[in-house]
Formats: C-alpha cells, sequence, structure tokens
C-alpha cells in the first residue's frame, strides 16, 4: 500500500487559512463550528417537506389516522434542529460585536416560534402554486404528479422556506435553502425575491429570479428567463451598494415566455405578455405584449394604441 507524505499538505492548508482569517480580520476560538451546517438545513428541510405535506412528502408507510402524531413529532424534532442553526447564524452575525448570550437565546426561540407559526400560511400559498401548476399544464394529470414531480414547484416549496427566513435576517438560513432547490431543479430564486400567490415556473430549468424582485399573484413563467439587474452601482470606495432596487416588478397574471431576460427595475404591467427570447429593459403597459422581432430588433406593443 503506497504512503502518502500528507504533513506538509496539511501544514500548508493550514498556513493558507491562517492567511485568510488574518485577511478578513477574523478571529477564532478553538472548538466547534462557527456557522450553519449545509448538511443540517437539507435535513430540517426534508423534514419540513414531510410537515407540510405529509401524505405525499412524508415517510412511506405513514397513513391518515397517523398524520398527527407523525407531524407533531417531526415538527419538534426539526424545529429544535433549526434553533441550533439559528443560534449558530446570530452568532456569526455578532462574531465582531460583544453580545449577551441569554438575549441571543432568547431571540433564537423567538425566531423559531415565528417560523414554526408561519408554517399553515407555507402550505396555504403553495397550494395555489400547485394548483396554479395543474391548471396551467395540459400535461399534468393530477396535483399529485404535480406536487410529486414539477421542479419548479420543488423549487417554490424551497422559496416558501427561505423568504420565511430572509424575512427574519437569517440570510446564510435562507441561501442554504434556495440553493439546495438551485442544485436540484437548475431554478435560481434568491430567497429575497416576493413572489405572490399562484405562481407557475413551467419546465424550469435555467429560471433566474433576483434578490429585490416583486412579482404579483398568477403569474407563469417558463424556462431560462432572467429577472436580473440590469447595473450594479457602486459607493465611493467602489464598492457595490447591498440590497438596493435593481429587479424587475412583475404585476399580477403576467406571462414570461421561455429565454426572455428582463433588466433592471422595471414594471411588467398587470396582464401583460413578454415573447420568447425578448431581451427587455423598458417597462410594459398593462394587457401589452412583447414579441421577439425580425433584424430590426423587438417590438413593443400596446393594445392602447392600436385599437
Amino acid at each position: 500500500m503506497a504512503v502518502f507524505d500528507i504533513n506538509p499538505i496539511v501544514n500548508s492548508l493550514n498556513a493558507v487559512r491562517q492567511e485568510w482569517r488574518r485577511s478578513q480580520r477574523r478571529s477564532r476560538e478553538p472548538g466547534g463550528r462557527e456557522f450553519p451546517s449545509p448538511q443540517a438545513i437539507t435535513k430540517i428541510l426534508d423534514d419540513l417537506k414531510g410537515v407540510l405535506f405529509p401524505m405525499r412528502l412524508g415517510p412511506l408507510d405513514l397513513r391518515q389516522e397517523s398524520e398527527d402524531f407523525y407531524i407533531g413529532h417531526t415538527l419538534d424534532s426539526a424545529l429544535h434542529a433549526l434553533l441550533h442553526q439559528v443560534r449558530l447564524e446570530l452568532q456569526y452575525q455578532k462574531r465582531h460585536q460583544p453580545h449577551d448570550g441569554e438575549e441571543l437565546e432568547i431571540r433564537a426561540i423567538a425566531v423559531v416560534q415565528a417560523f414554526a407559526s408561519a408554517l399553515p400560511d407555507i402550505r396555504r400559498l403553495l397550494d395555489t402554486d400547485v394548483l396554479a401548476a395543474y391548471q396551467g399544464d395540459p400535461a399534468a394529470r393530477s396535483v399529485d404528479e404535480v406536487l410529486l414531480c414539477y421542479p419548479g414547484v420543488l423549487a417554490m416549496i424551497h422559496h416558501r422556506i427561505a423568504h420565511q427566513f430572509y424575512i427574519q435576517d437569517l440570510p446564510l438560513l435562507a441561501r442554504m435553502s434556495s440553493e439546495l432547490a438551485h442544485s436540484q431543479t437548475g431554478i435560481d430564486i434568491h430567497p429575497g425575491a416576493q413572489i405572490g400567490a399562484s405562481f407557475f415556473i413551467d419546465h424550469g430549468t435555467g429560471v433566474v429570479i433576483g434578490e429585490t424582485s416583486i412579482i404579483g399573484e398568477r403569474v407563469r413563467i417558463y424556462q431560462a428567463v432572467t429577472l436580473g439587474a440590469k447595473r450594479f452601482p457602486t459607493d465611493s470606495n467602489g464598492k457595490l451598494e447591498k440590497g438596493l432596487p435593481r429587479h424587475p416588478i412583475v404585476e399580477d397574471d403576467v406571462v414570461i415566455y421561455a429565454g426572455a431576460t428582463i433588466l433592471g427595475r422595471v414594471t411588467l404591467g398587470q396582464g401583460c405578455t413578454v415573447g420568447g427570447n425578448v431581451w427587455l429593459i423598458d417597462d410594459v403597459p398593462p394587457g401589452g405584449h412583447v414579441t421577439q422581432a425580425d433584424s430590426q430588433g423587438m417590438r413593443t406593443c400596446d393594445p392602447a394604441a392600436e385599437e
């Protein structure tokens, strides 16, 4: 059996880590993990999906008469596991500031309780997403098929949970939750995006929805759609300014077809349609249509102007 000389590599890796920590002005006391674990979040999300949809995403041998027992046991376990991850995130956020351990614990418990209290509303929203997918896709044979098989629905389950983390100021947990769905589906929804009820992503691969996007109700989008930013403002030191509104606003009942790219803080008016492969950096009026034009570029049509 070959014997490898790994000691120099271990020492070199240690030197690289210490150099990184010095450059980031981070000091770390010996001990355990200092931030949330993607592996733990994966297990928590699997449990929460079972809690939200026990007879479809719960255990194989679950029966309806045992639903409440299963939900109570699984939810209690998931919330205690989540509490530990919330503690880690809050400690990570305060790593450069003095903080009271008891105060942090009280906040962590309050955050987890608020998250748990939001689960019924999350389930109601997801029911509207499932119905929108079933009603919007002629190939769908049942709502069960939609819930079990459609990547857009899986992405929305993760997003509805991740968005709750985001609004509770848990950005690491939020991003971990959304990126798990991204890796499985190819659908990239930032947890900060505000998405209304009855949202349907058909096919889904390559969809990108940016952090400050605002999407209304009964919106339908197809694969390879991007709701992105047109530019990234910087401050006087040349650093990117965080959190500025920079992504589209999509009003109710909008349809965006495959390959469309909409950039910047533009507004797609209620009931408008954006055609496939369109590149759009301007507002679209309510009820309007945008189509990919011929060699002359793009045409924007206002139905009121055509009448």
